[in-house]
């Protein structure tokens, strides 16, 4: 009787043990609150699966990138960023009508690519992608009840697939909404998906009764009745886990390299302002978190070389500082062109240590990130000016062997003058290009290259061809192409966007270094009249060259403008040498620009306001109204044991300590029992 009374002590000790752990373990994988801030702080900075299961074809390789796979996500997570944005699209990967039941393999390889990104502690951003235009648009207006049937089925069945996950998983109820329709009507239509998508979510149980839900504006924008009406939206909602987004591809004439925006100066610098600064004071000032859904540059659908080097890296570096003084998480969009996905290498290491560097601490930035030297002309000194934002000069090399100041560079206050007898010392031969790199270091932020280039004026030759294919040959002689102009004999502007006679780089022009040649398009051709047209190459050494070509049809001939040969003079020991102008001309943005589909989608304001006590040079120290408290400069860490699997060192040493105390206890027990019986 007291060997049985034992065991069933030692069976209800066991399973109270047993139950009092598997409890706590519950209590680990899910989260009885959210604070919305801090997860929004986790979140910086993020990262774009962009052109992927958003990709409109057969499979996710359809736009070109292969099979996501565990290591590119491990990538992903390895290289800093803390969250990822997933995009799907799900146009044909479900039944059009019925209950509108989704995929099950594709629905699968999303959670399969969504659990990656769990089990690397990322948080998760999933949504409806390109939906938005392919069936959404025009339906709303044409064919609303199966739209929103349609719509609703979606976050149904996501919301049922994912509602015991993680919160670090994250529902956004659409991307770049649009609607045909009044600007009017286009809100309402939006406001009734976010009401039904939040509507849904919160009542399909499990997390997802508090699970963080993302809102976007009407087309992503940031213009002031946008952000206005999805503030009043959440305030209504009185739901305190939601967050707000929008999207910034950047000042539209530079994001694209129009209209002679080839520098990142201050109309551009304003833009970021005015965007970041209304974005903050709508949402993050008043407790709702906002999230950079994507950021990039829209000349990045082209080719990365739209934009020139320094310039781009300068405004990611400005942009990033803004955002995050601002509090704005930022997420970059990338389809592959930064992240390549087969070897898991960046394409532009400049580009991405400017990106991760900027999420800690600010750069030093240069006028130019080149020095030009033309072959025939006297090498002189030659200066370069820096933004140094509170940073030190510490060093300059070429290659690894340190240069002597005093000798080969003089400094004073933020500008470096290289000798003439260091640059001369670089040009050997008769190499054109890129002839030497110097590289200058500071006390913080990333170091910078200045590439020393020779160059002669670029020569440009005679050709025929179509409106298809033009292709003009090119000598570059070692110069780097800006922009283009185009005009009619009577000064009129030709080709297409003619509020500006600078086109847009990349959509109506493009050049090709490696093969010797400057491409004009056929959207370039597709709005210039018959006739003579006379075109303006500017180039980043300060030559221009002009060009003529006359268009027949869809047949096209050019002719080099005759110009008589300069007499060279001869070289002066030490000749005073003029600077060359490296700044494009500008025109004025128009009040009313005449913007493509795709222009409409991803621009956002473009207004001229600029911010009071903002000014071109800015340092560490900054005299702003909003509070250093408001920014995401510190990453906060999370360890709520929401992940799936919670197989933490935690549990295993709760599992070990259980074994222990059950192994001495039934020992005691039984030698209690055995001194029992002996008595």
């Amino acid at each position: 009787m007291k060997k049985q009374f034992t065991i069933t002590i030692l069976i209800f000790v066991f399973l109270l043990l047993s139950f009092t752990s598997i409890t706590t373990f519950a209590k680990e994988d899910s989260t009885d609150e959210v604070d919305i801030q801090t997860y929004a702080e986790n979140m910086q900075p993020g990262w774009n699966l962009g052109n992927t299961f958003d990709a409109v074809g057969e499979d996710e390789t359809a736009w070109g990138n292969p099979y996501v796979t565990k290591e590119l996500i491990e990538k992903v997570a390895d290289e800093g960023f803390k969250s990822i944005r997933i995009p799907i699209t799900f146009d044909q990967r479900m039944e059009e009508s019925g209950d509108f039941a989704i995929d099950e393999d594709f629905l699968s390889r999303v959670d399969q690519t969504v659990q990656w990104a769990l089990e690397e502690d990322l948080y998760v951003m999933i949504n409806i992608h390109h939906d938005s235009w392919l069936w959404i648009e025009s339906g709303m207006q044409e064919n609303h009840d199966q739209t929103v049937a349609r719509f609703n089925a979606i976050w149904t069945q996501l919301a049922e697939h994912f509602k015991d996950d993680s919160t670090k998983l994250m529902f956004e109820s659409i991307n770049e909404p649009r609607f045909l329709g009044t600007a009017e009507e286009s809100q309402q239509y939006l406001d009734e998906l976010n009401t039904n998508f939040h509507q849904i979510v919160r009542e399909s149980g499990g997390n997802n009764d508090i699970r963080p839900l993302v809102l976007p504006t009407l087309d992503t924008g940031s213009e002031p009745e946008k952000v206005s009406a999805l503030y009043d939206f959440i305030e209504a909602l009185e739901d305190p886990n939601i967050i707000a987004t929008v999207h910034y591809y950047g000042f539209w004439p530079f994001s694209v390299n129009i209209a002679g925006y080839t520098r990142f100066e201050q109309d551009t610098k304003n833009d970021i302002h005015t965007v970041f600064d209304r974005v903050h004071d709508t949402f993050t000032a008043n407790g709702i978190p906002a999230v950079i859904g994507e950021y990039g540059l829209l000349g990045f659908d082209v080719d990365t070389g739209v934009i020139q080097q320094g310039e781009k890296l300068k405004f990611f570096e400005y942009m990033l500082h803004y955002a995050q003084k601002k509090g704005l998480v930022h997420m970059l969009w990338d389809n592959g062109q930064h992240l390549n996905r087969n070897t898991l290498e960046w394409a532009d290491q400049e580009f991405t240590n400017i990106l991760q560097t900027s999420w800690h601490t600010r750069s030093a930035v240069p006028n130019d990130n080149f020095i030009y030297l033309k072959k025939s002309e006297a090498i002189t000194d030659e200066q370069i000016t820096f933004e140094l934002h509170g940073n030190d000069f510490e060093a300059i090399y070429q290659g690894d062997q340190e240069l002597e100041e005093g000798t080969d560079y003089q400094i004073e206050e933020n500008t470096i003058t290289f000798s003439k007898e260091l640059l001369s010392s670089l040009v050997t031969g008769n190499d054109l290009g890129t002839v030497s790199t110097l590289t200058v270091t500071f006390s913080d932020g990333v170091d910078w290259d200045i590439d020393i280039r020779v160059y002669q004026t670029p020569e440009l030759q005679e050709t025929a061809g179509t409106t298809s294919e033009f292709h003009i040959p090119t000598n570059f002689n070692g110069d780097q192409l800006a922009t283009m102009e185009a005009y009619y004999p009577d000064g009129s502007i030709a080709g297409p966007q003619n509020w500006t006679p600078f086109k847009e780089f990349g959509y109506t022009f493009s050049p090709n270094y490696e093969d010797g040649f400057i491409a004009l398009k056929d959207t370039f051709f597709n709005e210039v009249e018959d006739g003579e047209v006379h075109l303006t190459f500017h180039y980043w050494s300060g030559e221009t060259v002009d060009y003529t070509f006359v268009k027949d049809g869809e047949t096209v001939s050019t002719l080099v403008e005759e110009e008589e040969p300069l007499e060279e003079e001869p070289v002066q020991d030490d000749p005073v040498k003029e600077e060359p102008e490296t700044d494009s001309p500008q025109e004025e943005s128009p009040k009313e620009e005449e913007k493509t589909e795709k222009e409409e989608n991803k621009s956002t304001d473009q207004t001229d306001e600029s911010n009071e006590g903002e000014t071109t040079t800015e340092s560490n120290n900054d005299n702003d109204s909003e509070s250093e408290g408001q920014s995401n400069q510190q990453i906060i860490s999370e360890n709520n044991g929401n992940n799936r699997l919670p197989d933490t060192a935690t549990t295993q040493f709760n599992f070990m300590g259980i074994g222990v105390f059950l192994i001495v206890f039934g020992i005691g027990s039984l030698s209690w029992y055995r001194k029992i019986k002996t008595e």
